[in-house]
């Protein structure tokens, strides 16, 4: 095993944990790498506030020649758990009197101020209730076509001679098979709400969404390792995991860029519309390390504060963290059983998991996961990079139900 020992603040007894826990855990990520299913893994547990635990085992690279280990801060893509960021920037825009939950998106972006779409408020995006289409994924339906090639595919028929400037939500919403059901009949994933909110975001500050949660959130807690990745510098280049040739190559191009002090295809007119008009990655695009993301949990646990560092106020994390959705479910084949869910966190509880009931939680497809727990005070971060296209539930459900088992 190729294990890397990160930074802690005490001990696992100084907080009533079972070190002995942590030896399973790690030979628990070490089978995972063992049958190819995660590159490497990284860590970092934290009890009442303190981590206690906090690791990266395997390899940083994916090729066989290169040893390197994985460090526990080692960056990577967190994928989804970038929603729960996008929910707490939307949170603040309603503690400051900008919006609220049960405002009509259409009152916000016009697109949204016509039927169907009239239906869906702010709510609806952050608890994937809005009755529009799910992910590709969600359900078996191969003639199904994700928003995002559907604004691609938009954008390269657009006639800007006879039909002005392109409008990428418009193109969304007007090519994608309207919406799935009404709002507030089903759970379903989308992704593609959690962009809109980013376009919320914008509209309601005058701010980029990504600018506007890097500012207001990542660099006033101190996270310098989680941004979007326009923002990576080039030490968090260096760190970064590589998980193939193309992540290899696109790193590497990124590094020179940033060494040379040119932008990505300097010269060049872009072509890629999510380039073009900015479109946000709220819904899955930052860039963070484990110990980043307990750091986050850590402010949530505490009612929006850290170190002195307000973000929320204890009421708007009360209201985010509470169970606020109880609807059929039929991505992934549920078979329709109730979804439980929080304002931009998951709030799923059931017979495979052993933590409790008020935890909330979010993973990130690509892999990784962050849970917080309060009635433990325990906030646990895992990022375990897929080595093959698929998912495991050994490497998330299980790895949870070990980290819980320690508690004392």
């Amino acid at each position: 095993m190729i294990f890397t020992q990160g930074k802690t603040d005490c001990t696992p007894s100084d907080v009533a944990y079972n070190a002995d826990r942590l030896t399973v855990l790690n030979n628990h990520l070490q089978s995972g790498i063992d049958a190819g299913e995660i590159q490497c893994a990284m860590y970092c547990l934290s009890r009442q506030g303190k981590v206690f635990a906090h690791a990266g085992i395997g390899k940083k690279s994916f090729r066989a020649e290169d040893n390197t280990p994985v460090q526990p801060d080692s960056v990577r893509w967190i994928a989804s758990v970038t929603k729960t960021f996008t929910a707490v920037a939307i949170m603040k825009l309603v503690e400051d009197g900008l919006a609220r939950l049960d405002q009509s998106v259409g009152e916000i972006l016009p697109q949204f101020n016509t039927p169907p779409y009239n239906q869906i408020n702010i709510f609806n995006l952050l608890t994937h209730t809005s009755g529009l289409q799910a992910d590709g994924g969600c359900f078996e339906n191969r003639y199904n076509v994700d928003y995002w090639a559907t604004i691609q595919r938009c954008y390269k028929l657009h006639d800007f001679e006879k039909d002005g400037e392109f409008d990428w939500i418009s193109a969304a919403l007007n090519s994608n098979g309207g919406m799935r059901v009404s709002a507030n009949k089903e759970w379903a994933y989308c992704s593609f709400g959690f962009t809109i909110l980013g376009a919320i975001i914008e509209k309601l500050t005058g701010i980029h969404s990504h600018k506007y949660i890097e500012d207001m959130i990542c660099k006033p807690l101190g996270m310098k390792d989680t941004v979007f990745p326009e923002n990576i510098t080039s030490e968090m280049v260096k760190r970064h995991i590589i998980s193939d040739i193309e992540d290899e190559k696109q790193l590497n191009d990124q590094l020179n860029d940033i060494i040379n002090d040119v932008s990505e295809n300097a010269g060049e007119k872009p072509t890629n519309p999510f380039d073009i008009y900015n479109i946000p990655h709220t819904g899955g695009g930052l860039l963070s390390t484990a110990q980043d993301m307990v750091r986050f949990g850590n402010m949530v646990l505490n009612r929006g504060s850290l170190d002195g560092v307000r973000i929320l106020g204890r009421k708007a994390v009360e209201k985010m963290t509470e169970l606020s959705v109880q609807l059929p479910d039929y991505c992934w084949g549920a078979g329709g059983a109730i979804r439980k869910y929080a304002i931009g966190f998951d709030h799923r509880n059931g017979v495979q998991f052993t933590f409790s009931d008020v935890t909330v939680m979010h993973e990130g497809a690509g892999a990784c996961a962050l849970y917080i727990d309060p009635q433990e005070e325990l906030v646990a971060a895992w990022v375990v990079p897929l080595a093959r296209d698929d998912w495991f539930p050994r490497i998330q459900y299980n790895t949870q139900n070990i980290i819980w088992s320690g508690l004392e």
